[in-house]
């Protein structure tokens, strides 16, 4: 059996009324009602608190994923950028020679390919010369 602390309550006289009328449906009681209310009036508040405790730093964590995404763009981007000038301006190849420059360019579309199938295959480059020590 759940034990029960008598409380001596002061409400509005139009509160008072509505309580009142909710108690005389049949299966209802005053305490009963003022028992859930209060639980759910102290249920709410302490989501309130929740989210007044860990809202701040999830706030905080997602503006540093944020920034994390768009240095990883940034460095995704200057390393494409280095990737074409390496094959397509840095060959030995005379300044005008369209050839040169369009095998450059598959070239680096070879490059992109093949890092596309390495990632697909779930492969690093980087982390293989640590796997085979």
């Amino acid at each position: 059996m759940v034990e029960k602390v008598r409380h001596q309550l002061f409400l509005t006289k139009p509160l008072s009324d509505r309580l009142e009328t909710l108690a005389a449906k049949p299966g209802a009681s005053k305490s009963a009602i003022l028992n859930d209310a209060l639980t759910a009036w102290l249920l709410r508040r302490g989501t309130s608190e929740l989210d007044d405790r860990f809202g701040l730093r999830l706030d905080r964590i997602s503006t540093a994923l944020s920034r994390i995404e768009r240095d990883g763009n940034v460095i995704l981007e200057s390393l494409a950028l280095f990737i074409r000038y390496e094959l397509a301006i840095q060959a030995p190849l005379a300044e005008n020679d369209a050839a040169g420059r369009a095998m450059g360019r598959d070239r680096f579309e070879a490059f992109i390919n093949q890092v596309g199938r390495q990632v697909a295959a779930g492969k690093r480059t980087l982390g293989a010369a640590e796997q085979d020590r």
